[in-house]
């Protein structure tokens, strides 16, 4: 045997053993849904029925651009839409508290800069597909609304999904009219 071959077989055998040894530190519940996940799915999913999936789509585009979201990518064929839209998350108390603490950070000879949350991009997800009945056509129509909130430093303070009943059920009750009015029409 060779020293290069030898090399070789040592180096796989390593490789090997690395990637067993990463496949033993995943958490046995990864793929495990938390408990929540069924209460935000009936949250954020709607069935409208006697409309196709297509004019679901340009209903929901209407309603978003109404809410001040711009359409940042739309794929017709798979169903899908997302917006966002920025938005200022100045809170005065927080603003007031990170430079009280940015002054008694000077008093006490450790100055620190004040941080505080500045501005947030909303981000919204939508997805229709048809649902299948033998009646008559529908759509399933899926929708999430995600928050990024930055600092005055331009950095990511908070990323998270917004579960706000009031905010989907309005979202939800605009479509329902518009939809309603695209039916109307010829």
């Amino acid at each position: 045997m060779t020293l290069p071959r030898a090399l070789c077989r040592g180096a796989a055998a390593a490789l090997l053993a690395l990637s067993a040894a990463c496949a033993t530190t995943v958490p046995r519940d990864v793929l495990q849904l938390p408990p929540e996940a069924a209460a935000n799915r009936a949250l954020q999913t709607r069935r409208f029925d006697g409309i196709d999936a297509g004019r679901m789509l340009t209903a929901s585009t209407g309603v978003l651009q109404d809410l001040g979201f711009t359409i940042d990518e739309g794929e017709t064929s798979l169903g899908l839409i997302v917006a966002s839209k920025e938005r200022t998350a100045v809170n005065d108390a927080e603003v007031a508290g990170a430079y009280l603490l940015t002054m008694l950070s000077i008093v006490a000879l450790v100055p620190t800069a004040p941080v505080y949350a500045k501005r947030q991009q909303v981000r919204v997800s939508l997805t229709a597909s048809h649902a299948h009945s033998e009646k008559s056509t529908s759509t399933m129509l899926r929708v999430t609304f995600q928050r990024t909130v930055y600092d005055n430093y331009d950095r990511v303070r908070r990323l998270e999904q917004v579960g706000d009943e009031d905010l989907y059920q309005e979202f939800f009750d605009r479509l329902s009219q518009s939809v309603f009015l695209e039916a109307q029409s010829p």
